[in-house]
């Protein structure tokens, strides 16, 4: 299980599972319920890069946004878990 703490956005926090670069679970503290159910539920099964390509740079307030802060915590986890 990873855990990445969020900033500027109503969720504080994203917990996830990634196997063989597959987002398999997805669960987002706080943040508006339906919408980050919506985003789990449609990224769960997902290549991680494809998540990414699609998530990164959209923008609610504050510069960045729920879905946003998915593909900065996939792309730190990508960089964390670098194969070679």
């Amino acid at each position: 299980m990873e855990s990445y703490r969020t900033q500027k956005t109503c969720a504080k926090q994203i917990i996830f599972e990634v196997k063989d670069n597959k987002l398999t679970s997805l669960k987002f503290v706080h943040g508006c319920s339906g919408n980050t159910q919506g985003i789990s539920r449609l990224a769960v099964g997902m290549d991680i890069d494809d998540v990414i390509a699609k998530l990164d740079g959209i923008v609610c307030r504050n510069g960045t946004s729920c879905p946003d802060q998915l593909a900065k915590a996939l792309k730190e986890y990508k960089k964390n878990h670098a194969e070679g």
